[in-house]
């Protein structure tokens, strides 16, 4: 793993039952073509750190087999759906992650690529599935990149050239689905469920309880309580204008906005990053964790960027000319790859941007608490998720009431408060 004393989420600490030599072998000998290859050693590890990512169970096995040829080993990554009865298994059962992960590995990513190759650009958009499956067990099996030398940033917030790396590659994959979209408008269509199609996104305490705490910390905090009437006008309905925007493209479509394939959760826990010795810095990104990919709005993964990857200081120094940097790669793209339809504006894409509000609303209120808690080591992720106490005590956390000290202003700049 990249460090010594990282703490494990605790469905990953034992692998379950099936999770074995014959299994492993069996997905192997098809996987490499070789009927006489048989495992003779399997370790079974965490594959993640706790708070990295809530939505699946992972597991790091090393494999070692043999064939005719010799002996070898492989390392790989495992992902599968927890087991273990709890607010986990009760969120995810009946959720679409996995077809929607199966299908961006095996439908949707791929294509992306070859378009890509086609206009003569090499960038790697995803690490190839070697197996996956949804019955008996929603199972994915992947090469592990750790080894190839791809890394998730923990102890520091990423640099500028980082960050950079990230929303470059988002900008491509962007661009080739604006593509897809223009030309092949049925090749996408089952990437329909993000993270406002969860079953539990109406019912759980965490998203139903989130604007209520939020407008609590507002109230006892005097320098913030100026804003505090404007979300008590929107506590009863603004999940409802959120889902209005989230559901935009299927729904609402509008000639006026720009639609693509979005990643959905794009934080640094779902980036992985090679380090180049030579360098001395990162040359390389590879998104991952795809479950929340879904045709929506352009500004999704923004703003969500905004939030879940950047750090308050990155967010007002840098933000802005991060994503104007995304939009330049985004049209350059847009062009090598010969896309026909109406070129974006600059001016058009913060239009969209500020528009979408809700989303922004959704995010200081509900994820963004979560998120300073979790990084700050003063929350579990579970804790966050299922415990209404220690979640409410994140909203007063000093990192988090400092961020939004600064958000809301901002947010009354660009007349959020209009309208409401």
């Amino acid at each position: 793993m990249e460090g010594k004393n990282i703490e494990y989420n605790a469905d990953e600490l034992q692998a379950p039952a099936w999770l074995n030599a014959q299994f492993i072998g069996e997905i192997l000998r098809e996987y490499e073509q070789i009927p006489d290859l048989k495992v003779t050693g399997l370790q079974v590890s965490p594959a993640t750190a706790q708070g990295d990512h809530y939505a699946s169970v992972m597991f790091r096995t090393k494999v070692e087999y043999t064939t005719s040829n010799g002996k070898f080993s492989k390392p790989l990554i495992i992902k599968t759906m927890p087991e273990q009865e709890g607010h986990k298994k009760d969120m995810l059962s009946e959720s679409h992650l996995f077809e929607t992960e199966i299908g961006m590995y095996c439908q949707a990513l791929p294509e992306f690529e070859r378009i890509l190759r086609e206009a003569g650009d090499n960038t790697k958009l995803f690490v190839p599935c070697i197996y996956h499956s949804l019955k008996p067990r929603q199972v994915m099996i992947f090469e592990d990149l750790v080894p190839q030398g791809y890394t998730v940033i923990r102890d520091s917030p990423p640099s500028l050239g980082d960050l950079k790396l990230a929303f470059n590659k988002l900008a491509k994959w962007h661009a080739v689905s604006m593509k897809v979209i223009n030309e092949q408008p049925y090749f996408l269509k089952e990437f329909q469920y993000g993270m406002y199609e969860m079953p539990t996104i109406d019912t759980d305490p965490f998203i139903t309880t989130g604007m209520t705490s939020f407008i609590q910390m507002l109230d006892k905090m005097p320098e913030l309580r100026k804003y505090k009437h404007h979300f008590e006008k929107i506590k009863d309905n603004y999940m409802q204008r959120l889902e209005i925007e989230m559901h935009e493209y299927h729904k609402y479509r509008r000639n006026d906005r720009y639609y693509v394939l979005c990643h959905g959760d794009f934080h640094l826990r779902n980036m992985m990053f090679r380090h180049n010795k030579e360098l001395g810095a990162y040359d390389d990104v590879m998104l991952v964790d795809f479950q929340f990919s879904n045709l929506c709005p352009i500004t999704v993964d923004l703003t969500y960027s905004v939030y879940m990857l950047m750090e308050p200081e990155q967010r007002w120094e840098m933000g802005e000319d991060l994503i104007n940097e995304y939009f330049s790669v985004l049209v350059a793209t847009l062009r090598k790859i010969g896309y026909k339809g109406d070129m974006p504006t600059q001016r058009e894409l913060w239009e969209q941007i500020q528009n979408n509000k809700y989303y922004d609303f959704f995010l200081i209120s509900t994820l963004l608490p979560l998120m300073v808690g979790v990084k700050s080591n003063d929350l579990k992720m579970h804790e966050a998720l299922q415990d209404s106490k220690a979640r409410l005590k994140s909203y007063f956390l000093d990192d988090y009431v400092q961020d939004v000290s600064k958000l809301l202003p901002k947010f009354e700049q660009l007349g959020y408060f209009k309208d409401l």
